[in-house]
């Protein structure tokens, strides 16, 4: 009979096998865990890193025999065996930064000259300037108010008729009656909303085309200034406000001696496109007695008379 200690023994002995199998089969198992732990849990790194060893280790039969320097650029990790080190390009040099430039460079003779820039063209005298606004105060010049289609007054301008020209119209008229003739200024002042009035209703009836050369719009009429007055002939209303006035012994009377009393005939025939309205043969503006008579003499407009 045997001893219990000779039977553990012998049972033992037949484990061996199994716990070696074991034993082999965890550390077979266990290997690629750690190897892949040893890069950082990278499936990919692994593999890479287990390739990179096998190439190593394996010769290459076309490689020349290693030298010392070889040997160390491989142990320095510095390249790969069998790799041809590529040629360092060389780089090129920076073009030198330039420096500001602060003189304002001379041209030379040969350079062409800049072209002026053209002036804007101003609108002749017959038409209006577009978009144009109403200004605050009036034009004046050499002490004259001007109304006319580029310049017109402020639409609050409201002074009534002026009294220096009803006088001189009252001296006029006396001495016209003198001649035979009664003379009327049946239109002086207007202001800016009668004359709104009066335009609309003349765009209404023949168009603003044809209406602008007769009429002139709100702000831009000279009636607004007080200076203008329209005169006929008491009992020839027929001839009020047409040219046919022109025609009459009054009209060519009123004509002939108005500078005396201060008056211009404002719109003469022929003048149309300085004064940038039609002959008006009834529409008279004050001006004083000096500027009447000397455009009398010379046969000039407000417009010639004063270069506008």
């Amino acid at each position: 009979m045997q001893s219990p200690k000779y039977r553990f023994n012998q049972k033992d002995k037949k484990k061996w096998p199994i716990i070696l199998a074991v034993i082999i089969g965890s550390l077979l198992l266990l290997t690629p865990v750690v190897w892949i732990g040893l890069h950082n849990w990278n499936l990919d790194n692994s593999l890479s890193a287990l390739n990179f060893e096998r190439k190593i280790d394996e010769p290459n039969p076309n490689a020349p025999e290693p030298t010392d320097s070889s040997v160390a650029k491989v142990d320095e990790g510095v390249e790969e065996p069998n790799q041809p080190q590529k040629p360092e390009t060389p780089k090129e040099p920076l073009p030198p930064k330039e420096q500001e430039k602060t003189e304002t460079p001379v041209k030379t003779p040969d350079e062409p000259k800049e072209s002026p820039t053209p002036p804007v063209e101003k609108p002749a005298n017959d038409e209006y300037i577009p978009n144009q606004k109403y200004p605050t105060t009036p034009t004046i010049v050499e002490g004259l108010i001007i109304a006319n289609k580029h310049h017109p007054l402020p639409s609050d301008y409201n002074k009534g008729e002026d009294p220096k020209a009803r006088e001189a119209f009252n001296q006029m008229a006396a001495a016209a009656k003198l001649d035979g003739f009664e003379l009327v200024a049946f239109s002086t002042f207007r202001s800016f909303e009668r004359q709104q009035a009066l335009y609309n209703k003349y765009v209404e009836k023949d168009g603003q085309q044809a209406a602008d050369q007769y009429s002139a719009r709100p702000g831009y009429s000279e009636h607004q200034t007080g200076l203008a007055f329209d005169i006929g002939e008491k009992n020839f209303e027929q001839h009020w406000a047409s040219v046919t006035f022109g025609n009459t012994p009054a009209g060519q009377w009123v004509a002939n001696n108005a500078h005396k009393y201060g008056f211009i005939l404002r719109y003469p025939l022929g003048k149309e496109t300085i004064t940038g309205y039609m002959h008006e043969s009834w529409h008279f503006r004050y001006v004083g007695v000096v500027p009447a008579t000397d455009m009398f003499t010379h046969k000039q407009t407000l417009e010639e008379y004063l270069d506008l």
